[in-house]
């Protein structure tokens, strides 16, 4: 049995695969001993990986290397099938490389524009057996408190799916600018890719995908949960 954990920035997931089957997965927004423990009670797992865009709590690495026998933390240094171009590879979030990695299993061989719409908004390059790099931009939570926190009036808001276009009020003109803001951009980004690649897949993932998925104008594979399915092949790929 392999447990998955994947520490973000806003919340831990937890996930549970017999093999390449996902028995369960759950998020944890506020991570302290005693839920890490009521989650895993009865979980009897013989490998782990830990995938952390942070430090690691100290919660996590006693509990788990002093009860599963394998244990593996993702980095840069991980064997990957892949081989990463990148010039600061130790810089690379493991979130990033676990996402490649669940595209490179789904889609091996082939092209893949990554576009994970989380906390950060990124888009990440794999052609074939390369990890070619990739971009970095707010996501949407981080645009609209960006817009609070350094204008003195201007509101903090969640977003929704109605809203004036032109906005017509200062909360439906947050909405529309940041929404279909980040829509354009992925969508530029996608037309861009198409001026140079004639066949690749676009997979679309992060917290802010189900969200954003009908924005998009190109054909799209919707994988929410790439990065655990990502993390399971590759704590496969290490514990062989």
């Amino acid at each position: 049995m392999n447990l998955i954990v994947d520490i973000g920035n806003t919340s831990t997931k937890l996930a549970v695969f017999e093999g390449k089957k996902k028995l369960s997965q759950s998020r944890i927004n506020e991570l302290s001993c005693e839920e890490l423990e009521q989650e895993l009670r009865g979980i009897k797992a013989q490998k782990a990986i830990i995938s952390s865009v942070k430090k690691i709590p100290l919660i996590i690495s006693e509990l788990f290397f002093s009860n599963i026998p394998y244990v593996h933390v993702l980095s840069h240094k991980s064997r990957l099938p892949f081989k990463i171009e990148y010039d600061t590879p130790e810089t690379l979030g493991s979130d990033r490389i676990a996402a490649v990695a669940g595209a490179f299993n789904l889609f091996p061989g082939t092209e893949v524009l990554i576009i994970d719409a989380g906390t950060a908004l990124t888009f990440d390059f794999l052609s074939a057996n390369i990890y070619k790099g990739g971009n970095i931009s707010p996501g949407l939570t981080m645009r609209f408190k960006a817009l609070n926190k350094f204008t003195d009036r201007l509101p903090l808001v969640s977003p929704t799916e109605s809203f004036t276009f032109p906005g017509q009020n200062t909360t439906d003109a947050i909405m529309a600018g940041v929404i279909t803001g980040v829509a354009y951009e992925i969508n530029e980004y996608i037309r861009t890719f198409e001026n140079k690649h004639t066949d690749f897949n676009i997979l679309l993932t992060g917290g802010d995908s189900e969200f954003l998925k009908d924005k998009i104008k190109y054909h799209i594979t919707y994988m929410p949960d790439i990065v655990i399915d990502g993390l399971n092949y590759i704590l496969e790929y290490n514990a062989k």
